[in-house]
């Protein structure tokens, strides 16, 4: 019961900090400070000697000193591009105080069952982990869209070319015929082509926010096409062409390899299976492998047995086209 006040008195004080917080902001209201100061700047003339910085902000987090702090770690930069390729919501900030704020519910829950430290540690790590985890998902999946869509779109280009159009209007094209995630991406790219900067260069910043493979064969031969001519309809139609008998490669992969993915999936399910059901018919006997330095032993060169299984398994069915 004293578990519970003491929830209740922190998620009462939160609340009440995060409404003080709220309502602190919207009296400052810093944002409508900085659209007054600049139209003061405007009108008194003052702004011949400011240096106007037009470059695209990226911020890891709305807290400023959380923010710096971010900038400091190396590695920031890389989940940050992660997170634009999966098209986060969010800022990196909100992720990574999620991901600790987890992390410590699991070390609070692990606390209260009384378990085992490893336990314990091991149960924070994943529980940290999830919001990354759902990250990777989104991004893996956001990806392979884009994959697929790489041809309709480059076809799309092609027969804009053909016919009489400029290569700007053919990416005008696969921005309003073709949906996320290849839309959005153009749209992008076609800003900066808009906004002054040369295709060239636009385009090799599309790699930067798409992790595509094929994505580098069309950049490559718009860039030449562009220094030593060429039909680029016809180039793109051929790769096109390549990149779509590829999919039908893999798909037939894919199937060869069904079989071998469900004999892994059960190789791999099947102990668990067997423990849980000694455990439900005689749950000493099961107690005794925990229980014992030796039993303890031998569950954990088991589990490394099993990993070391699953990536032999997942090389032998994995075939790269």
């Amino acid at each position: 019961m004293d578990f519970w006040v003491v929830v209740g008195i922190f998620a009462v004080l939160l609340v009440l900090m995060e409404g003080a917080y709220l309502t602190l902001r919207s009296l400052q209201n810093p944002e409508k400070r900085e659209v007054l100061k600049r139209l003061r700047i405007l009108s008194s003339k003052e702004y011949e000697n400011e240096t106007i910085d037009i470059l695209r902000k990226n911020l890891l987090s709305d807290v400023r000193w959380f923010n710096q702090m971010l900038v400091g770690f190396r590695w920031t930069d890389r989940v940050n591009r992660f997170l634009q390729q999966a098209d986060a919501h969010y800022t990196l900030g909100v992720y990574v105080l999620l991901s600790l704020l987890l992390a410590s519910v699991g070390v609070l829950a692990g606390s209260i069952i009384s378990v085992s430290r490893m336990v314990v540690v091991f149960f924070a790590a994943f529980l940290g982990m999830v919001p990354f985890l759902s990250i990777y998902i989104k991004r893996k999946r956001r990806m392979e869209r884009f994959q697929k869509q790489l041809p309709a779109a480059m076809e799309l280009i092609a027969r804009a070319l053909k016919a009489g159009h400029a290569f700007t209007s053919g990416l005008k094209m696969v921005v309003d015929e073709l949906g996320d995630p290849i839309g959005p991406e153009f749209e992008k790219t076609l800003q900066e082509i808009n906004f002054g900067m040369g295709i060239p260069e636009a385009l090799k910043n599309l790699p930067n926010r798409v992790d595509c493979p094929d994505l580098r064969f069309f950049i490559m031969s718009v860039i030449l096409q562009r220094e030593t001519g060429g039909n680029l309809a016809e180039i793109l139609e051929k790769i096109a062409h390549i990149i779509q008998e590829r999919f039908k490669l893999q798909g037939h992969i894919r199937v060869l390899a069904a079989e071998g993915k469900l004999s892994s999936i059960i190789l791999i399910a099947l102990p668990f299976v067997i423990a849980i059901a000694l455990y439900a018919l005689n749950p000493i006997y099961v107690k005794t492998l925990f229980s014992d330095p030796l039993g303890k032993m031998m569950v954990a060169y088991a589990l490394l047995m099993m990993i070391i299984g699953i990536f032999v398994m997942k090389r032998m069915i994995t075939i790269k086209v």
